[in-house]
């Protein structure tokens, strides 16, 4: 992905969900790739405080001069969704993939509602973007119904793309590399402001 030269560009911020450090995950691959990133460190699985996440991502925005364009994968789309509530950083775009649907029991061996609760997770935050977004959406995500995601993105303000069948977008699902993540990203740049459009017809080309 060609990132402008501008020092003004957005830094991508790439925020993970409730996971460990995965070496072959889209998001790890990205952040390797793109000059201008950083990820929040993975806080696994078993510590549910959305509250420590929300300050790991405020640390890791903190280290950052400019505005942000922020990349969230499952929870961690819920994540940023808290913190966006408490932050003053500039924000110029987001990427939300397949957020799950916390208000709704999910598949055994993820975390209950009562946990998530306690966790500081619910309710989901609704309150409509200031900014450009997208929400890329799975047909048959286990964490996610499409409808119920769908109704996420109209209340986030958000884009919705409807990304087919591909689980939860993660290497269990057979990603691994998703290089239409640099195309949604170049185009929130554009929509944006922050790089020229000329770009965008480049990366849809490259990205499948």
């Amino acid at each position: 992905m060609r990132m402008t030269g501008k020092t003004n560009a957005p830094t991508v911020l790439i925020v993970p969900g409730l996971r460990d450090h995965v070496s072959n995950h889209w998001q790890t691959l990205l952040a390797a790739r793109l000059p201008r990133a950083r990820m929040v460190p993975p806080g696994g699985r078993e510590n549910l405080d959305c509250r420590a996440r929300v300050e790991a991502i405020e640390r890791e925005a903190r280290a950052i001069e400019g505005p942000l364009l922020l990349v969230a994968h499952s929870a961690g789309v819920i994540t940023l969704m808290h913190w966006l509530r408490r932050t003053r950083w500039p924000v110029a775009g987001a990427l939300l993939a397949t957020p799950p649907d916390f208000e709704r029991p999910m598949p055994t061996g993820y975390p209950s509602m009562a946990a998530l609760s306690e966790g500081g997770w619910l309710p989901v935050p609704r309150e409509r973007l200031p900014f450009p977004s997208v929400v890329a959406a799975s047909r048959n995500d286990p964490l996610g119904r499409l409808d119920r995601v769908a109704a996420l993105a109209i209340a986030w303000g958000s884009r919705l793309v409807d990304l087919g069948e591909v689980g939860h977008l993660n290497p269990a699902s057979g990603f691994g590399e998703w290089p239409a993540a640099e195309r949604f990203i170049e185009e929130l740049m554009v929509e944006s402001g922050a790089a020229p459009a000329a770009t965008t017809a480049v990366l849809a080309q490259e990205a499948v």
